[in-house]
């Protein structure tokens, strides 16, 4: 075909396109396809070497005069259509400040996170000071500095999520206490909260949960010590009239050991559906820090004593609020948080 009536052509087809197209994305996309550098333009003018010599000035000036052409025209319809959707868009995007503004409800604090920080403010006002340790622990100090070795029948009690040989997802906010024994000399009063991941799931146990350890080391504490401390922790989280008891019991960092039973605030001690009729609720474990826990952490146990105690957060939110599964805390259903809204 000849070169003139190719150039002819490709006007009429422009011309006919562009009537063709609506949005400024398109006319940038269709100019590309006739002045690309693989566009019909382009290749016309890779033909002009075919073009005899003596006819290539004037094909060159007609080509030239197409490509601006070409170019005046995409640039001046896709400025009219860039103006047409930018008013569009102004249209869309326009607010009517007269109109009465939709406003966000208050959100509430999460029960867990209520119990959590009562129990710190609870803490904090009989002098101790807040530790937090690391999620990802090492066996070590999860296990072997807490008079747990590898063979010891404890680890069965607890289910643990291993990253790697030695290093896990901490099972107990214990940890925390040799982090601490280590780099700090008695006396020593902490408490430490945090997430605990065990595998372990049903009503009222979740594969991760909020634990809370309390430690105390100084000269002369007796158990005695540890269960006037808990009857005035149980005051303030639960009434005056609530009162603790100690039962046996056995953990490898403590010796001796007591499970801590707090008198069912619900029924007062006459025996309830929340007791199961004893009269009394499980609280959590604690006892006075085993004598080779001390020395490991490099503290005289025939110097310095001390107890520790731990339970678990969602527990007492469970207790407190008449939450009867565990569940419900992790679910973030906003019917059941919005109950907590003060």
């Amino acid at each position: 075909m000849d070169i003139k009536e190719k150039i002819k052509q490709i006007e009429e087809q422009i011309e006919n396109t562009v009537k063709e197209i609506k949005s400024s994305r398109t006319a940038q996309e269709i100019k590309m396809k006739f002045l690309g550098k693989s566009g019909e333009i382009s290749s016309l003018m890779k033909n002009m070497r075919d073009v005899p010599p003596e006819e290539r000035p004037n094909m060159g000036k007609l080509l030239n005069a197409l490509r601006q052409w070409t170019e005046e025209r995409f640039d001046k319809l896709e400025s009219g259509l860039k103006t047409i959707e930018l008013a569009k868009r102004y249209a869309d995007e326009k607010i009517d400040v007269t109109m009465p503004g939709q406003v966000a409800p208050d959100g509430a604090y999460h029960p867990t996170t209520l119990v959590t920080r009562e129990l710190i403010d609870i803490f904090l006002g009989m002098g101790f000071e807040i530790f937090e340790g690391p999620e990802i622990e090492n066996d070590y100090y999860n296990f072997t500095a807490l008079n747990t070795p590898k063979d010891h029948p404890a680890r069965d009690m607890q289910d643990t999520f291993y990253l790697a040989e030695n290093l896990l997802l901490r099972t107990q906010t214990s940890s925390g206490q040799i982090r601490v024994m280590e780099n700090k000399k008695p006396p020593i009063k902490i408490l430490s909260p945090g997430k605990v991941y065990r595998s372990d799931d049903d009503a009222t146990h979740s594969p991760m949960f909020s634990q809370l350890e309390m430690l105390v080391v100084d000269k002369g504490l007796t158990l005695c010590d540890l269960q006037g401390m808990l009857d005035e922790f149980v005051k303030k989280i639960f009434g005056r009239e609530v009162k603790t008891r100690l039962r046996p019991s056995y953990f490898p960092f403590t010796e001796p050991s007591v499970e801590v039973d707090v008198s069912c605030f619900e029924c007062g001690g006459k025996g309830c559906r929340l007791c199961k009729g004893t009269g009394w609720i499980e609280l959590g474990g604690a006892g006075m820090v085993n004598r080779r826990v001390l020395a490991g952490c490099g503290i005289d146990p025939d110097e310095y004593t001390g107890f520790a105690f731990g339970l678990g957060i969602e527990r007492i939110a469970m207790f407190k609020y008449g939450i009867n599964n565990i569940k419900l805390l992790y679910e973030g259903d906003t019917r059941f948080l919005k109950q907590f809204k003060g």
